[in-house]
């Protein structure tokens, strides 16, 4: 996998917007790049050191991906709840860190999706 694919391959999932809203922060921060869906973050990279992918989850998921998996870690800002860091290159095949962005894009964009109200009698 590399960084074009993988940028490719979110931005072809409904909705999708990236940005690079971090290096207002901290030059360091400049090419972190983040996919939104519904104005909400789902994924992010670093687009200059592409070794891993962070994704929201849920903290069952998060503990499941744990169990099955040694290449993983806590996302590098500590603030953001239910997020995993996906290390590339290790025991996660490609095809399940897509399965895993793809899951982290659901979960968002189901949070995130207005629910129809239904009428009063």
């Amino acid at each position: 996998m590399n960084i074009e694919e993988f940028r490719e391959y979110c931005m072809a999932m409904d909705g999708v917007a990236e940005k690079t809203p971090f290096g207002k922060f901290a030059r360091r921060y400049e090419s972190i790049l983040v996919f939104y869906v519904l104005d909400h973050m789902f994924c992010f990279v670093d687009m200059d050191d592409f070794t891993s992918v962070t994704v929201k989850s849920t903290p069952e998921e998060v503990e499941d991906i744990r169990m099955s998996h040694t290449s993983v870690s806590n996302s590098l800002n500590q603030s953001l709840k239910h997020w995993i860091q996906l290390n590339l290159n290790g025991d996660i095949p490609d095809s399940e860190i897509y399965d895993l962005v793809k899951r982290a894009y659901d979960i968002v964009r189901a949070k995130y999706t207005k629910k129809p109200r239904v009428a009063r009698r």
